[in-house]
């Protein structure tokens, strides 16, 4: 067990659906990609600095397109520490134990910038799962998924944090495995709400079926640098976000280049041994990523003939 978590952490998930894990990364691993965030996205945003409330008539927050800008998704514009936090060793242990599987895949990564006044962050609760798949949470732990939201930041109430419920008071609420929570529900389930709230470094997991919204800024000038990281079983075709493959013309190179032959196979990139592997296709892969350091699926190769 790794000493940035503990069996009651893992427990703690599987029971109540999140669990929050402050300083999971250390300052030395988030200072350079803070200053990545910085370069990319400024100090401040374009909003007024004041807090921003968007009149509707949902009592409880709603959604709107502000909430989504000054995002990103993997490989960024930024040093092999930002690109490579995603599939960060201890990420991926966590991550494989909380799916209760060895083989895992990440199929979601990205940025999120905000600024005080750039948005009315407020939203109602809800749970991830629409968007990620096309059918509902299975009930094999290892058929769901698990969020991760890294703080790049400190994140305190004031700039906006994660507000989530534990599966317990949901159901009380809303009744067991519930998918939805109509906005009649939606004050219940505030008083029962447990921030995020955390230092830079920190790591929050959640459950796809996990109840949570992000909640407005009110700091004067705030601003909240996170990223959000989601694994799956390397085999479920039922889940997905992302299509890495669309990006080919991004800095892939700063991943490929730079990962462990089990940091990529995170990403569906065959393991060393694996029969895709070929004196063609190491080649052909070579070429493509001339800096990509293949020894690894050269020797196995060797091994297999």
């Amino acid at each position: 067990m790794s000493g940035d978590y503990q069996r009651q952490h893992v427990d703690q998930w599987h029971q109540q659906g999140a669990v929050l894990l402050p300083n999971f990364f250390s300052a030395q691993e988030i200072d350079p990609i803070y200053q990545d965030y910085e370069r990319i996205y400024g100090t401040s945003g374009i909003g007024s600095g004041e807090t921003l409330r968007v009149a509707t008539d949902v009592a409880t927050g709603a959604f709107h397109p502000k909430q989504f800008t000054n995002m990103d998704t993997l490989p960024y514009e930024g040093g092999v520490a930002m690109n490579l936090i995603s599939l960060h060793p201890r990420l991926l242990a966590l991550a494989s134990e909380l799916l209760e599987c060895e083989k895992i895949h990440l199929y979601q990564s990205h940025t999120w910038a905000k600024f005080t006044g750039d948005a009315d962050y407020d939203q109602p609760f809800h749970c991830d799962f629409s968007n990620h798949t096309l059918t509902v949470p299975a009930e094999d732990p290892s058929q769901r998924t698990v969020n991760f939201v890294i703080y790049i930041s400190p994140v305190t109430d004031a700039l906006g944090a994660m507000h989530y419920v534990h599966k317990d008071d949901a159901y009380e609420i809303l009744g067991p495995g519930a998918v939805g929570a109509p906005p009649e529900h939606q004050e219940a389930l505030r008083e029962v709400q447990r921030s995020a709230a955390a230092p830079a470094g920190s790591v929050i997991a959640y459950s796809i079926d996990t109840f949570h919204r992000g909640t407005n800024m009110t700091a004067p000038g705030g601003m909240r640098y996170t990223m959000t990281v989601s694994f799956k079983r390397a085999d479920n075709a039922n889940i997905g976000f992302h299509v890495w493959q669309h990006a080919a013309h991004r800095p892939w190179h700063q991943v490929m280049d730079h990962g462990t032959p089990e940091q990529l196979a995170c990403l569906g990139i065959p393991v060393p041994g694996d029969p895709f592997w070929t004196p063609r296709t190491l080649g052909q892969c070579q070429k493509r990523w001339p800096d990509w350091n293949m020894q690894a699926y050269r020797d196995a190769l060797a091994q297999i003939i």
